[in-house]
Parts: structure tokens; sequence; C-alpha cells
């Protein structure tokens, strides 16, 4: 069950939220193997004065259309899987809502599986 958080910059609109939205959990769904309708994604889009990034860390040349990506997800993926989530995620964002792969930033926050409750006050995988 991933958790995604997505941050930009106030101003896009609907339709690009949801392509960044459709567009994450179709790599997650193909990378991960993520089951249909598991799919729990959250938008905060943020003024200016609240978005700071390194234009140049790592050599990469972000702007202002940075989009940063935290997936929340369980502990049970390797390396190679980790890395084709990322590429699928830059490949289907960059052609819609055309973001630059650049501007694409992703991490990856894993937690054992007892960690989510998923409603009624049960840990349905503890």
């Amino acid at each position: 069950m991933p958790l995604t958080r997505v941050s930009l910059l106030k101003g896009k609109p609907p339709e690009y939220r949801k392509a960044i939205l459709d567009g994450l959990y179709q790599a997650m769904r193909e990378a991960f193997g993520v089951p249909e309708d598991d799919r729990f994604m959250l938008i905060e889009e943020v003024d200016k004065s609240n978005f700071d990034y390194g234009e140049n860390y790592l050599g990469i040349a972000r702007d202002d259309d940075l989009v940063i990506v935290q997936i929340t997800v369980n502990n049970t993926r390797g390396t190679e899987q980790k890395k084709a989530l990322f590429a699928r995620i830059a490949e289907i964002l960059s052609k819609t809502p055309g973001i630059r792969p650049e501007n694409i930033l992703v991490n990856l926050l894993e937690v054992p599986k007892e960690n989510w409750s998923f409603g009624n006050g049960i840990a349905q995988y503890g």
C-alpha cells in the first residue's frame, strides 16, 4: 500500500495535477505490482515562499516546475525494482503532463508491513 504525497508550486490546473497522480499510480502498478484500487494519494500546492530547493544539486538543473514525490511503501522491494520505479515515473510524467525529468524528485520511505492500518483500527498486514 503506497501512500503518495506530491508537493509542487501553486498554480497548475486540475488536469495537470490529475495527470501526475495518474502517472504515479501507473508507474507503481507497473514497477511495484501495486494492486488495483490500492491508491492513496495527496497533492500539496505551496506558495513560492514555502518552496525551496537546490537548483543545481548533483548537477541537475531544476526550476519552479519541480515536483517532489514522497512514497511510503512496505520494505519489501529490492534496488532494481526501485530503480525501475524511478525510471518509469520520469518516463510517464515527462510525457503527461510534460514535466522535465530533471524536475522530478522522488523519495521512497520504507516501513514494516505491520505499520499500516487501512481502517477499522486493524493492522491488516500485521
